[in-house]
C-alpha cells in the first residue's frame, strides 16, 4: 500500500479521547490536532515527543485536516493507523505471501455473518469453499523483537474467536490472521496478562480448528507492505 501523498512529520504532544492527537509539525512548528484512526490503549507507543508521520488532507469538509499513520520508536517504525490492515492482508493474500490462503477465486471484504457481524475477508472457491478470515492490527512489544496482542482488554476480540469457530462447526475453513504493523518484531505472543478471557477465547478456537497466521509489516514514508511471516508463539 503506496500513500497517495507525501507524509507529514512532527512530535507528539498528547494522545486523548482515544481519537484525537496534538502533534507539533517539524515544518514550521505548529500544533495541530490529527485524527487517531486507533481505538486500543496504543500502550508505549504514545509518550510526548515521540515522532509521528501525518497523512494530511485538504478535504474542505473534513473538520481535522490530518491523520496520524505511523511513529518511530527505539528505531522502529510502527503503524496505527487501524483502517490500514484489512487491505494489507488483502494485498499478502494476493500477492501470495500467505500461501495457505492462496487459490480462492474470489475475495470480498465486509461481508455479514455470526452474530450480526462482518467478517473482515472472505475468500470463496468453487462450490460452497470458503475461508472466513478475521484480522487484527498488532502494535505492541514490551519485550525487544515479540510482538503482543492485545494491547487492551478486548470483549469484541473474544467475540469474533468465538464466530470463527462457528464457521469451522459449520464446515467451513477460518483463520485469524495478526498483521503485525511494526518492523521490528519476528514472533508474536498473546498478552495474557493484559485479557486473560481472550486467551481462553484464542485456546478454545484453535483447539476447535481455527487457523492462525501472523504476517509482518515492512513501513518506510513512500508504502507500508505486508512481506514476511511472524511466528506465532501462542
Amino acid at each position: 500500500m503506496r500513500f497517495e501523498v507525501p507524509l507529514v512529520t512532527g512530535r507528539l504532544i498528547k494522545r486523548y479521547k482515544r481519537f484525537l492527537a496534538d502533534v507539533t509539525l517539524d515544518d514550521g512548528g505548529a500544533e495541530i490536532t490529527a485524527h487517531c484512526a486507533n481505538s486500543g490503549s496504543m500502550m508505549g507507543l504514545k509518550d510526548p515527543g515521540i515522532k509521528v508521520w501525518l497523512t494530511p488532507n485538504d478535504d474542505p469538509g473534513r473538520k481535522l485536516k490530518y491523520s496520524w499513520e505511523m511513529l518511530g520508536i527505539d528505531g522502529a517504525m510502527v503503524g496505527i493507523n487501524t483502517s490500514r490492515p484489512n487491505g494489507l492482508v488483502e494485498e499478502a493474500i494476493a500477492a501470495g505471501r500467505i500461501p495457505e490462503l492462496t487459490g480462492y477465486e474470489k475475495l470480498r471484504r465486509e461481508v455479514k455473518y455470526g452474530k450480526n457481524s462482518r467478517i473482515d475477508i472472505l475468500l470463496e472457491g468453487a462450490g460452497d469453499k470458503r475461508t472466513y478470515v478475521e484480522v487484527k492490527n498488532v502494535t505492541l512489544a514490551r519485550e525487544k523483537g515479540i510482538s503482543e496482542f492485545p494491547d487492551a482488554v478486548t470483549a469484541r476480540g473474544a467475540k469474533h474467536l468465538d464466530e470463527l469457530t462457528d464457521m469451522v462447526r459449520a464446515g467451513h475453513r477460518s483463520a485469524m490472521v495478526y498483521l503485525i504493523q511494526r518492523d521490528d518484531c519476528d514472533a508474536l505472543v498473546l498478552a495474557r496478562d493484559i485479557d486473560p478471557k481472550y486467551g481462553e477465547a484464542f485456546d478454545a478456537a484453535v483447539k476447535a480448528g481455527v487457523e492462525v497466521y501472523a504476517i509482518g509489516c515492512r513501513l518506510n514514508t513512500d508504502e507500508i507492505v505486508a512481506d514476511r511471516p511472524v511466528e506465532v508463539r501462542c
